[in-house]
């Protein structure tokens, strides 16, 4: 595959945040490298694309395990010579149990997909952009609001989004010298897979079930793509988009 386009990189590409992304990567003229453990689902992802399907590279990898990003990256180099942009955004939860109740196993698969696989992918972005010409380009992590205020049994993930942030602020810092910009966003209820039980009722910090305002993925999506678009000589640090009427501001 050659291509005189911007070359984007999206993990967790195959539902939800990461496949709207990389659907309006395409087509606002983006090459996209879908990332994602499922195949199919980044094949349907490339599939919706349309004529922009010609523009997309589905591969594969586990971005918790270290061998798996380098080879993934390693591929990209080989197709493309170079990366722009890199949305890291594959993630999970763990069940929404009390904090007695949760095991050791399910702290850690949060904690290896969520925050380590956002480092590792980083860390060979970084190495990339560094040596690529011309030289830099984008990292945008995908927090959350939870990256500012826990939902009630969520520790693994409220932890791993609060340290996002401050992996964010480290690559924005070390990126300078090297022309690589890093910026975070963080959604509050886009209506995805993983959003879905919002609109028929979620715990409430009160301990309520409630329902909760949701908005269309798509508004998450065109932010990140208005981030990415941006010249190197410009940067969102943090932005939250989310659903206007959501238990987030104020309280209760």
């Amino acid at each position: 595959m050659t291509t005189d386009s911007k070359i984007a990189m999206v993990t967790g590409a195959g539902t939800g945040v990461g496949r709207a992304v990389a659907l309006s990567l395409l087509h606002a003229g983006w090459t996209v490298v879908l990332v994602g453990r499922r195949e199919a689902l980044l094949l349907e992802t490339a599939q919706r694309a349309g004529p922009g399907a010609e523009r997309c590279l589905a591969l594969t990898a586990d971005v918790s395990q270290e061998g798996a990003v380098k080879a993934l990256f390693e591929q990209v180099h080989a197709r493309f010579g170079r990366l722009d942009l890199l949305f890291n955004n594959a993630g999970v939860s763990a069940p929404a149990v009390p904090l007695d109740e949760l095991t050791l196993a399910q702290w850690q698969s949060v904690v290896d997909v969520n925050l380590t696989g956002s480092f590792l992918c980083a860390q060979a972005a970084f190495r990339l952009m560094k040596r690529q010409s011309p030289r830099g380009g984008r990292i945008i992590n995908n927090g959350s609001v939870s990256a500012h205020a826990p939902r009630p049994n969520s520790a693994p993930y409220t932890a791993t989004k609060h340290a996002i942030t401050g992996l964010t602020k480290a690559l924005s810092l070390d990126g300078r010298a090297f022309d690589i910009a890093c910026g975070q966003i963080d959604i509050g209820n886009a209506l995805t897979e993983m959003a879905a039980p919002m609109a028929r009722g979620v715990r409430q910090a009160n301990g309520e079930i409630a329902v909760e305002a949701v908005m269309d993925v798509q508004h998450a999506a065109s932010a990140v793509l208005y981030m990415a678009g941006l010249p190197l000589e410009a940067n969102v640090q943090f932005m939250t988009v989310m659903a206007t009427k959501m238990p987030f501001v104020g309280r209760g």
